[in-house]
């Protein structure tokens, strides 16, 4: 099945409704760390409601340990430095959607260790998207392609 990967994620808010998203569509979602924010903030709680304690939440301690892990995985990078759009691209059912933080994306050698990349179309002038909300487009197309289209 999907799975989600958070990057560093540095907004309480963004990660626990990514959190929730995977929970009701009942995904695992891995954190790689460090978040920039402490994990049983009000905030957090708040945005992922009574659904954190559903989510199958794989705490990674840094990248090399989640990339490590993945080793025999294929990783999506949701980034707005292709062209590739995220609707042109083909899933497979054991995809990792990685998404970067709010505040920065991924460093260098993340994007670099990552062969597969997808955006999301947007207006000229517009730099990108609420992470959370990006989550959630490229899940849904992904799930829409896999899941949701084998049953």
């Amino acid at each position: 099945m999907i799975e989600i990967a958070l990057y560093q994620p540095d907004i309480a808010q963004n990660a626990a409704t990514s959190v929730r998203l995977a929970a009701c569509l009942g995904l695992t979602i891995h954190i790689i760390e460090p978040a920039g924010f402490v994990w049983n903030t009000r905030d957090f709680r708040r945005a992922g409601m009574d659904y954190i304690g559903q989510a199958n939440i794989v705490r990674q301690p840094d990248w090399d340990t989640f990339l490590a892990a993945m080793a025999n995985r294929r990783i999506v990078l949701a980034t707005t430095r292709v062209r590739r759009t995220y609707t042109d691209f083909d899933f497979h059912d054991d995809d990792i959607l990685l998404v970067g933080r709010e505040s920065a994306g991924v460093p260098e050698h993340v994007h670099d260790a990552v062969s597969h990349h997808v955006s999301i179309p947007m207006q000229p002038g517009t730099r990108s998207l609420n992470v959370a909300v990006a989550t959630a487009m490229i899940t849904g197309e992904a799930l829409r392609q896999t899941a949701w289209h084998q049953g």
